[in-house]
């Protein structure tokens, strides 16, 4: 049983599968949402995390206190507002279809401290008022120090946010305990096809920049340019606008495209994008494709589920994480050469060192615990990384392996001789 409801009428609460229930204060949409606990340690870029589509089914907790303080604007989105919930969200989620029971990007967030008001030139909108227009609930004036040490101390477990206009009825922290206790792990879970496009598109935006925001390069949907087909398994759109930035022709195809489709659309190069899930799962349908392309000959790049997914189609297997990697401070070290980057990750799945193949090679490795953050074949012209160089911690550390891929494609020669990082 739940712990009694305390005298303070408390708008929203916290639920546990063991019954314990941390009491806060609701922001954002009011509602009951489940998802799997995780934490993100990031200072900034609250809107872009909770707009990527690799949080599908989770709910994120924010280690930094203050959130909310930029406000939010209409270009700090990396996904539609697409949303995938049932009608009968505790039903959906008890038989284990996460797929209908989740939307391009987290679920729901946790908070310290009430959400700060906007300081900021670019802020369009308040955090909450923005959170209720996605529909997206969250707590606030939650413990975060105490979850996240719990979270690292016994790992990540699913999670129930109840939220209420007035205060939270303990026929509800029951309700909620009983569907935690039937919910089952992401693990195993196949979210790409819920996260990905349903139609191919062009796409021709460029990276903003603080004189014209964002522009459109239309020439690059007629002219003669590097063509890269993109498989959107959960894509955030910052990658997209990476490559438009260089001048390349992207095409956005579904996750569960086939791979004569592609070859037939001539690409000089596959990227193979992130997304949410458990990797062996998509790579039910995903991984026959890309050994398709590999055999085909063609350049490819993976970006976090993009990376376990090339490496599951050269033999490697993944294995969930015991709490994940979610932030934008985490150092990877480039093993070719012997250079540190900062890098932003997402990701509660890793590609396994247990029977590596030998037709891997590591690239890039995890300061914070050593596991692989980079790979590329021997064999063919590939390679993934982990972590998300289309992101900016800080330093642009990591965005010279869009360039990599650029000079791949254009020379379709076999695999690259290195990812050495150029100097400056």
């Amino acid at each position: 049983m739940p712990e009694t409801i305390p005298n303070h009428p408390y708008s929203a609460a916290l639920v546990l599968p063991t019954g314990e229930v941390f009491w806060g204060h609701g922001v954002g949409a009011a509602g009951t949402v489940f998802g799997e606990v995780c934490f993100n340690t990031a200072m900034s870029g609250y809107q872009e995390i909770l707009t990527d589509p690799s949080y599908a089914g989770q709910i994120i907790t924010f280690t930094f206190p203050h959130i909310g303080n930029v406000g939010c604007n209409d270009e700090d989105i990396e996904s539609s507002v697409v949303s995938f919930q049932s009608s009968d969200f505790n039903e959906t989620l008890a038989t284990g279809n996460w797929q209908l029971a989740t939307r391009k990007g987290a679920s729901g967030l946790i908070l310290r401290e009430p959400i700060t008001e906007p300081s900021n030139y670019r802020s369009t909108q308040h955090l909450n008022e923005w959170l209720i227009a996605r529909g997206i609930t969250g707590i606030s004036g939650i413990d975060t120090r105490a979850l996240t040490r719990r979270i690292r101390a016994q790992g990540a477990v699913n999670v129930a946010i109840i939220s209420c206009q007035l205060r939270v009825a303990s026929c509800q922290i029951e309700e909620a305990i009983e569907t935690l206790k039937a919910m089952p792990s992401l693990a195993g879970a196949e979210l790409a096809t819920a996260s990905s496009c349903t139609e191919s598109y062009e796409w021709t935006q460029n990276r903003w920049n603080l004189e014209q925001g964002y522009t459109r390069n239309s020439q690059l949907a007629t002219g003669d340019f590097l063509h890269i087909v993109a498989i959107d398994y959960g894509a955030k759109l910052n990658i997209l606008r990476s490559f438009a930035n260089l001048d390349c022709r992207v095409t956005v195809v579904p996750a569960t495209t086939s791979a004569d489709v592609i070859l037939a659309m001539n690409p000089d190069g596959v990227f193979l994008s992130n997304g949410p899930g458990d990797p062996a799962a998509t790579g039910v349908y995903a991984i026959r494709v890309i050994q398709d392309l590999l055999a085909a000959k063609l350049p490819l790049f993976g970006i976090c589920l993009g990376h376990q997914m090339l490496a599951l189609a050269l033999g490697a297997r993944t294995e969930k994480m015991h709490q994940g990697h979610r932030g934008a401070n985490h150092p990877i070290k480039n093993l070719s050469a012997g250079t540190v980057e900062i890098t932003s990750q997402n990701h509660g799945f890793v590609v396994s060192d247990h029977a590596l193949p030998d037709a891997i090679e590591v690239t890039h490795r995890s300061l914070f615990d050593g596991t692989i953050a980079g790979i590329r074949s021997k064999e063919y012209s590939a390679f993934a990384v982990q972590y998300h160089p289309e992101s900016s911690p800080g330093p642009h550390d990591s965005r010279y392996l869009f360039e990599e891929f650029v000079g791949m494609m254009r020379s379709r020669q076999s695999p690259v001789a290195s990812l050495q990082k150029e100097s400056a």
